[in-house]
């Protein structure tokens, strides 16, 4: 979905920067590169329960990264499309990640997690 396509790009961008040094962080990187996929579609997808945990790990990995490498410099550089962009990754991916880990914890049986993207930031 083209008013998703900044989102896919920052997760893809966060995954191709990781260090794919354990099994647990490539299969975190591989569920982002998933994850990308899917939002590129549709705004509404869904993820196996069995990659809920994982996919809410890698999740929360990409709001950090964000938070703490990337917001600081898009702020400075005072570009506030950018900005609330950004912003709009972290706030969505940390919900996501709660959306993620509830499901994982509380749905054992296998089903899928159903996941709606909030509506995108407004730029220009």
């Amino acid at each position: 979905m083209p008013g998703y396509d900044f989102y896919a790009a920052q997760l893809r961008f966060v995954a191709a920067r990781t260090d794919r040094e354990s099994t647990d962080t490539i299969a975190m990187m591989d569920a982002l590169q998933d994850f990308a996929a899917k939002v590129e579609k549709s705004s509404r997808f869904d993820i196996p329960g069995a990659l809920a945990r994982t996919t809410g790990r890698a999740l929360a990995g990409v709001a950090g990264f964000l938070q703490q490498h990337i917001l600081p410099e898009t702020v400075a550089a005072g570009n506030g499309s950018a900005e609330r962009q950004v912003r709009w990754v972290i706030d969505t991916s940390m919900e996501l990640t709660a959306t993620l880990t509830v499901h994982a914890e509380t749905v054992t049986d296998g089903t899928p997690c159903e996941i709606e993207l909030p509506p995108p930031p407004e730029v220009g």
